[in-house]
């Protein structure tokens, strides 16, 4: 399931509870990238093909217990690692997602309470050894959160949960970053667009990227 990919392939997640503002920085992320030459692929969790679409439309607005819920997310998760994200990097591209298998961990078992083996199980089956390169967690407080989504848009079934729930995604973020630390970037997403995009930037050039 996990190819060797060219040297010039990078495998980049944006992680964070809803409303942390991650997606405003994916398409300014891409471009900096492309203009460094990079060949960038834009896709997304839960979705990323069409069947993982679909799965994505019950995950978000059909009621389910948790076990329901994880078992379609790694379904769609299997379908575009296969479709999208492998081939893509096996092209030497890269790929920046929004959201990836941290988000399991931190939504059905932080948030949902799912037993973190289970989801271990799931993980080991659908993807292997494959990774991010590097996640960018933006970390912010749940009560910040919840009014930048309700100024945003209309509530999907996870956005409708209340702040304890988000309370434990967050915890749920945080431990899975402490268990990959040499993967995980926490960004201080409290802070304005053009600060969180500087921090992208440094930790960018940090690496060389």
């Amino acid at each position: 399931m996990s190819p060797v990919a060219p040297t010039t392939a990078r495998f980049i997640s944006f992680e964070g509870i809803d409303g942390a503002g991650k997606s405003t920085h994916i398409e300014a992320l891409g471009e900096r990238l492309r203009q460094r030459g990079a060949d960038v692929v834009h896709t997304r969790e839960p979705g990323g093909t069409e069947l993982a679409e679909s799965l994505r439309e019950l995950i978000l607005h059909r009621g389910m217990d948790s076990l329901t819920e994880a078992l379609l997310v790694f379904a769609g998760r299997r379908d575009h690692l296969q479709r999208v994200i492998e081939p893509a990097l096996a092209a030497g591209k890269t790929v920046l997602c929004d959201r990836f298998t941290d988000a399991s961990f931190a939504y059905q078992g932080g948030g949902r309470g799912m037993d973190l083996a289970v989801l271990g199980t799931l993980e080991q089956w659908v993807q292997g050894t494959r990774q991010p390169d590097l996640t960018l967690w933006f970390d912010l407080d749940p009560a910040i959160a919840a009014q930048r989504r309700a100024a945003a848009r209309e509530a999907d079934r996870f956005e409708q949960q209340d702040l304890e729930f988000f309370t434990r995604v967050r915890a749920g973020y945080a431990a899975r970053a402490a268990s990959a630390p040499q993967r995980f970037a926490r960004i201080d997403a409290g802070r304005s667009v053009p600060e969180v995009a500087a921090q992208i930037h440094q930790l960018l050039e940090a690496r060389g990227w």
